[in-house]
């Protein structure tokens, strides 16, 4: 049964199960098929890698999955008028980065939860920030990239879902796996070396979901 998982307990009179909604293949497989821009190459084909990912290996969420990788989720959080974009400086490759991560297993196993929620997950986790109520947040981006091997894990990649949220307020706070965190406005996107992919999220959201340039955020 899809998005279920049989999770079986010990009860009185023997052995029970029960049936758990979970986040499956298929439900992103479709969130991934509905994003389309033409315009963006690299993009479609971030796009086309994610959907063999999830239909072709057996654990693509598991960040024990080398071979080709695993989904990873972002958040392009824009500030409460969406003029300024939260950026942290992550420790380990020692770049100004959209905030992101693993999918955990309790991303996987919520009976709430959607691939997004991930991604809010570990905004929250890397820069406190508190982030308004969506009920759908919007697939603004899918970039499939490399991640450097170190002694624990090897070379692989990343097949990264980047989905935008709005910020309550401006309020942050640096985490264990960040340096620094960040308002950054577009006039200062090469000043943070902001990636070419997370420079086109922006562009694709603020043609269509943000307000005209406020005075702050």
């Amino acid at each position: 049964m899809e998005g279920f998982a049989i999770l079986p307990f010990a009860t009185p009179h023997g052995c029970s199960c029960i049936l758990l909604r979970m986040i499956a293949p298929d439900r992103v497989s479709r969130i991934v098929a509905g994003f389309e821009d033409t315009s963006d190459g690299e993009a479609a084909k971030s796009r086309e890698l994610v959907l063999m990912l999830l239909s072709l290996t057996s654990a693509p969420f598991s960040r024990s999955q080398f071979t080709p990788g695993h989904i990873t989720c972002t958040g392009l959080v824009t500030g409460p008028c969406g003029g300024k974009l939260l950026l942290v400086h992550h420790r380990r490759l020692d770049r100004w980065l959209l905030p992101g991560g693993h999918v955990e297993a309790d991303d996987l196993s919520n009976p709430d939860g959607e691939i997004a929620d991930a991604a809010r997950r570990e905004v929250l986790e890397e820069t406190g920030a508190l982030l308004q109520n969506a009920a759908d947040p919007v697939l603004a981006g899918i970039d499939v990239h490399g991640i450097p091997g170190n002694a624990l894990e090897p070379y692989h990649l990343h097949h990264d879902l980047v989905f935008h949220f709005r910020a309550e307020s401006g309020a942050v706070r640096v985490s264990p796996e960040s340096r620094a965190v960040v308002w950054c406005s577009p006039e200062e996107f090469d000043r943070y070396g902001l990636p070419g992919s997370a420079r086109r999220c922006w562009a694709r959201m603020k043609g269509t979901f943000l307000d005209p340039p406020p005075a702050r955020f």
